[in-house]
């Protein structure tokens, strides 16, 4: 069972660094069991099952699975021990406060591009709760039982090969519209290339994935801090509220975190881990019909 630690300067926290990883309370692929943290991934060398713990300002790893050893050499980069947070000095007060709230945040990055895309497309202009399910029946079906001591239940994210198999019907039972089933299965035949894919513009050349799922996908798999989600349902609102005390839009939004690049993920993200923020998230981001009952 191959094991690896990460210290830090200062406090870790893994669960704020992974947090964006976890696809609603009923993740195949990521559990929280008494404080640790499960995550089954699959690695160009196979699935794998990483046990992850934190005590002060070290992170402790233990991996199962053909994956293990490539996944334990990446864990720096999973828990954020390179994100480069230097010259982030906010002087706006809300933000400021955030900051001294939670100095220890980091963020992560995965590596896996095709991980990080197919949920976002999943999420595409629909509620939370109805992109989750739909996560969660997709890859309890077509993924591979998590290798090791997992929690009953976890699951490794199905292959691309998989992923571009999948019957038009089964998304359809998993309330996935085909607009975003072609899109996913386009991505799948892709595999390869995009995990190549380093750049936002690269990603958005691909059919069906816009700027919101784009930025998405660079903020999980390459921990981009200045990664906006311009397009999201709640997000502007939020940013507004909790700044400017009323709601604005995208691209009021953008001229208001202006300041803050190379880290306006990073400002939203604090903002959100330091429970600062206001207009809590409800409804869904685009009314959409129950495929299942059509």
């Amino acid at each position: 069972m191959p094991t690896s630690r990460v210290a830090f300067t200062g406090p870790v926290s893994p669960g704020l660094t992974l947090f964006p990883l976890r696809r609603g309370p009923g993740d195949p692929c990521f559990r929280v069991v008494d404080g640790v943290i499960w995550r089954a991934s699959l690695m160009p060398t196979g699935p794998v099952t990483a046990r992850i713990s934190s005590t002060r300002n070290v992170a402790e790893c233990e991996a199962w699975g053909a994956g293990a050893d490539e996944f334990l050499d990446g864990l720096p980069d999973y828990l954020g021990a390179d994100d480069d947070a230097s010259g982030f000095a906010p002087t706006e007060p809300t933000i400021a406060e955030a900051h001294r709230r939670v100095p220890h945040l980091r963020l992560g990055r995965t590596g896996r591009v095709l991980e990080a895309l197919i949920p976002a497309i999943i999420e595409q202009r629909v509620s939370g709760k109805d992109a989750f399910r739909a996560w969660r029946l997709l890859v309890t079906k077509y993924g591979a039982p998590a290798p090791g001591p997992a929690p009953s239940g976890m699951r490794v994210p199905p292959t691309a090969e998989v992923w571009r198999r999948i019957p038009s019907w089964e998304f359809h039972r998993a309330n996935v519209d085909p607009g975003r089933a072609r899109t996913i299965v386009g991505c799948a035949q892709r595999a390869d290339a995009l995990e190549r894919c380093r750049s936002e513009a690269g990603l958005r050349s691909l059919p069906g994935v816009g700027e919101w799922t784009a930025a998405e996908t660079m903020q999980r798999a390459f921990g981009d801090a200045d990664a906006v989600s311009v397009g999201d349902y709640h997000l502007s609102n939020m940013v507004g509220m909790t700044l400017l005390g009323h709601r604005i839009d995208d691209a009021a939004m953008l001229e208001l975190l202006e300041p803050m690049r190379p880290h306006r993920q990073r400002v939203v993200r604090l903002l959100e881990a330091s429970g600062l923020a206001r207009n809590p998230r409800f409804g869904a981001r685009q009314a959409i019909p129950n495929l299942k009952a059509l």
